[in-house]
């Protein structure tokens, strides 16, 4: 089957997208796709063609690129988009750019729209090389996708079924001209040392070694598939519902967690906070441990990279963003229907008008007693405790202070107003996001 023809074929499912746009670097790879797509569009009704060049800022040479590409576009009746975008500073200048890169790319899709990239079966046994000798867990060393969610569209790769000599070969048959990123040879990356240095060692001994690790880490997908299914079933069980179901907070329950093997705990974990955080190794998971094993009346705490777990009463609840923030609010005066933003903390709301007297809005003070009709003066802390409110909680809830007396504690069925109802205080909690509420 011709080259032509396999990318028709991967790209099947997608014929019907309102339109398809190519990651078009200028080198080789992403040349060819567009030759091939440019030269399909004459003789297939493809949905609109267009692409997308990343312009980094972060060598000289690049500056060149957008003028090679649009002439490039041009030729091939190709609309094209540059895109100029800022890198972050750090670590990793390669992460940072990829970042950047495809935070770009995700802005420029709409609806069910497609961005084409050009990686290829020798790009998918170097990523699998690469984190091999990272030390990555199965999920890690599963394949690239074929095709993942991108912002409000897809992102797919219908060039990993063929191999980067195919692609050399056809760009020399159509006579195609690209440019040659300089960094691509800078052996201070690792993916260049691997290309450059490793793999042809590889190839040398064992001609097949990219078919192979490009094979493997198939297989690899299709495991960590597995492991994601096995992971959904036991977050599933161990799924929180109750009456805190208003701090709108991921939870499990720590009991169904602690009846699995620890392999399966740690894979239950890792599906449940992949979306929220980075994981750490597996060197690195002493904080787990003790988040599980400590004290019933212990308070721990297991810090990763984007937020925090938190243990109370036998949940588990992942905290981040205005979570982490130690709420601040001096003594306010508020009155009857009145909504209140308090910061770090989300908002409060009075339903209803208060009778007459001196109202505050506020947090609970070390020793504070609150009255309750037929139960007399009752301390705050026994009453969080018999209510099991989460500890991490406590400082947090707004309460309603009359002439300096507590009346009323957002939330808390049967606290947080007169038994008439004729007014009650509510709360909404922050988010998990950063620096929202």
């Amino acid at each position: 089957m011709t080259l032509s023809a396999r990318l028709l074929d991967s790209l099947a499912p997608w014929r019907a997208a309102p339109a398809w746009h190519i990651a078009l670097s200028g080198g080789l790879d992403s040349t060819v796709l567009l030759h091939l797509l440019a030269s399909l569009a004459q003789r297939e009704a493809l949905p609109p063609l267009s692409a997308i060049h990343i312009h980094h800022g972060l060598q000289a040479a690049a500056d060149a690129w957008p003028a090679h590409c649009r002439e490039l576009c041009a030729a091939l009746s190709v609309p094209l988009q540059v895109e100029h975008v800022q890198v972050a500073p750090g670590a990793s200048l390669e992460q940072a750019a990829r970042d950047a890169r495809y935070a770009a790319f995700a802005a420029r899709l709409g609806d069910g729209e497609l961005l084409l990239s050009a990686q290829h079966r020798d790009d998918q046994a170097e990523t699998l090389l690469f984190r091999l000798l990272r030390g990555a867990g199965v999920q890690g060393l599963s394949a690239m996708p074929a095709s993942r969610g991108l912002g409000a569209g897809q992102l797919v790769r219908p060039l990993l079924n063929c191999s980067r000599a195919e692609l050399l070969a056809y760009a020399r048959e159509q006579k195609l001209h690209w440019v040659e990123d300089p960094s691509n040879a800078d052996e201070r990356f690792s993916r260049n040392y691997l290309r450059r240095q490793v793999l042809p060692v590889l190839l040398n001994r064992w001609p097949q070694a990219l078919t192979s690790m490009s094979r493997s880490a198939t297989h690899l997908s299709e495991a960590g598939q597995l492991l994601d299914e096995l992971a959904q079933q036991d977050v599933a069980a161990a799924k929180v519902s109750g009456q805190f179901a208003w701090l709108a907070l991921p939870s499990l329950a720590l009991a169904a967690l602690r009846a699995l093997s620890e392999p399966r705990q740690r894979n239950a974990l890792r599906y449940w906070l992949r979306p929220m955080t980075a994981m750490p190794d597996s060197e690195h998971w002493a904080g787990w441990q003790a988040l599980r094993d400590a004290a019933g009346d212990g308070a721990p705490v297991w810090r990763l990279a984007a937020g925090e777990l938190r243990r109370s009463d036998e949940c588990l609840w992942w905290l981040a963003g205005d979570w982490l923030c130690t709420p601040v609010l001096p003594s306010t005066l508020v009155q009857g229907n009145q909504r209140v933003t308090l910061p770090t903390n989300g908002s409060v709301q009075i339903n209803g008008m208060l009778p007459a007297g001196n109202w505050q809005l506020g947090y609970r003070r070390a020793g504070e007693k609150m009255l309750l009709p037929g139960r007399g003066h009752r301390d705050l802390k026994r009453l969080f405790n018999e209510l099991r409110v989460p500890v991490f909680v406590r400082d947090r809830l707004p309460l309603l202070r009359r002439d300096n007396q507590v009346v009323a504690i957002a939330n808390l069925a049967g606290l947080q107003g007169p038994a008439d109802g004729s007014w009650q205080l509510q709360w909404q909690s922050p988010t998990n996001d950063q620096g929202l509420s």
